[in-house]
C-alpha cells in the first residue's frame, strides 16, 4: 500500500484522485507542507472517497487533535512527535468518548537498533519507520539504514518512510517488507508535488 504525504494544493488532490494511493497525508504540524484545518476539510471534500486520509501531528495538545480528526473526518492520527504511551492512552479513550473511530500510527525515529526498544508494545495500529533527526521531526527526505528493522516481526502495520523515491522504493520494498510505504518530498519539484514523479512512484510501489 502506499502513502502520498504532505498534499497541501487542489492540484495534488487531482494528481491523488488520478493515481489513487491508499493514503494521503495533511501535515497539521508546523512545516512547509502545513494546512489548515478548514483548507484541509475543502481539500478532503474533492478527494476520492476511497483513498484514506492520515492526519499528521507533532506534540499537538490532545483536545486540537481530536477536534482536527472530527472536523476533518481523518481515518488514521499520525503523531510524529514525542507523544508518550501515556498520551497515547489518554487520546485513545477521549477517542472513545467520542465515538470517533480512527486509527493512531506512532512514528519511531530511527537511528539504531535501540531506537526499537519497546516500540511493539505501544498501543498503536501502526509504526511508522522514519529518519532519526536531532533537530527535526520528520521531512528530511533522508533514508536511514533498513537492515536496521529487516527483521523486525510485529502484527501492527509498518509504515516505511524516510527518503523513499522511485530509485529507491524496489530496494526498501525488498528489504524492510513494510505493509505501507510513504513518500513526500521524493515526489516534489522545487517542493511542490510533481504529477510525472507521484505516478512512476506508485507505478513502482504497486510491483
Amino acid at each position: 500500500m502506499i502513502k502520498v504525504c504532505g498534499l497541501r494544493r487542489t492540484e495534488d488532490i487531482e494528481y491523488a484522485n488520478e493515481l489513487h494511493p491508499d493514503y494521503v497525508g495533511f501535515i497539521f504540524a508546523p512545516s512547509k507542507r502545513q494546512v489548515s484545518k478548514e483548507f484541509a476539510v475543502q481539500l478532503n471534500s474533492k478527494l476520492n472517497s476511497k483513498i484514506k486520509t492520515v492526519g499528521i501531528f507533532v506534540n499537538e495538545e490532545l483536545d486540537t487533535v481530536l477536534d482536527i480528526s472530527e472536523t476533518v473526518k481523518l481515518d488514521v492520527i499520525q503523531l510524529h512527535g514525542d507523544e508518550d504511551k501515556d498520551y497515547i492512552s489518554q487520546l485513545k479513550e477521549k477517542l472513545k468518548q467520542r465515538d470517533i473511530t480512527v486509527e493512531v500510527w506512532k512514528a519511531i525515529r530511527v537511528k539504531n537498533k535501540e531506537s526499537l526498544e519497546g516500540i511493539l508494545d505501544i498501543d498503536v495500529e501502526g509504526l511508522l519507520l522514519d529518519t532519526y533527526s536531532k533537530d527535526a521531526y520528520g521531512g528530511l527526505g533522508e533514508c536511514f539504514n533498513w537492515d536496521i528493522v529487516s527483521d523486525l516481526n510485529s502484527t501492527k502495520k509498518i509504515i516505511l518512510a524516510g527518503g523513499l523515491d522511485e530509485t529507491n522504493i524496489i530496494c526498501a520494498k525488498s528489504t524492510v517488507k513494510p505493509d505501507i510505504i510513504d513518500v513526500s518530498s521524493g515526489i516534489e519539484t522545487d517542493g511542490f508535488k510533481d504529477y510525472e514523479k507521484m505516478k512512476r512512484f506508485i507505478e513502482k510501489g504497486r510491483l
